[in-house]
């Protein structure tokens, strides 16, 4: 005898791990379950929400409540995080990762293992960092990716946060992989930046994956398609 599927009642409320898509927002994300999952309830509307953004650049997991589970998003995202990142070194971008074109270049040359080993332990603990223009930080009321879109000159403030573990998984002259478990708040890509002019070079995201939050794990998470492919099976009757 085959396992039942297990029934989910997503009007009381789920947590749903899902392991998000390179390029897909993750406000996508929230949209395509909240549609299919009214498709297959005939129901015209469920709440549905997300408990972390991913940059659209980044893949893996993210939390989705739905029903009353969302009154648990806000315990959720205060969660540690942890993340999987490829740097690349010798130039910048103005939104530090792949969505917008190299504007600097630098030598890397210089750059040696032992140097990336010292350099990397100096982000452990409590920093202060500044955010990226091309991120959902509100200014004047307005996200500052809109103003950096428009070419608009922002300020943006520093922030404590937190990065507990910084491990460097691979490096090579123009490549950097490390793994990170940080606070609620931290931008990986303002840590790739800040990691470039720590080695008296440049350096960009090119790849992030995020892994864990709090007890939840990325092996534990559905991709969309097998979710919504199963979705009737899911759906209590």
């Amino acid at each position: 005898m085959g396992e039942e599927p297990k029934k989910f009642d997503f009007i009381k409320g789920e947590v749903l791990l899902f392991d998000k898509a390179l390029d897909w927002t993750s406000f996508d994300l929230v949209q395509k379950v909240r549609n299919n999952l009214c498709r297959a309830m005939k129901i015209k509307k469920l709440k549905v929400g997300h408990a972390g953004t991913l940059d659209p650049k980044a893949t893996g997991l993210m939390i989705l409540c739905t029903g009353k589970a969302t009154k648990q998003i806000e315990s959720f995202q205060a969660g540690e995080k942890e993340y999987l990142a490829t740097l690349k070194l010798g130039a910048t971008t103005p939104s530090f990762d792949l969505e917008t074109e190299e504007d600097v270049q630098f030598e890397t040359n210089h750059i040696t293992k032992e140097l990336v080993d010292t350099v990397v332990k100096q982000f452990v603990g409590d920093i202060e960092q500044v955010p990226p223009i091309f991120s959902a930080v509100k200014i004047d009321g307005q996200r500052a990716y809109t103003h950096a879109r428009k070419g608009e000159d922002v300020k943006m403030r520093s922030r404590m946060i937190q990065i507990r573990e910084l491990e460097v998984l691979d490096f090579s002259n123009e490549k950097l992989e490390i793994r990170v478990v940080c606070s609620k708040g931290t931008y990986i890509r303002s840590l790739a930046r800040d990691i470039g002019k720590a080695l008296n070079s440049g350096a960009y995201l090119v790849g992030l994956k995020r892994t864990k939050i709090g007890d939840f794990n990325l092996e534990e998470a559905y991709s969309v398609d097998d979710f919504l492919k199963n979705i009737d099976n899911f759906v209590t009757n």
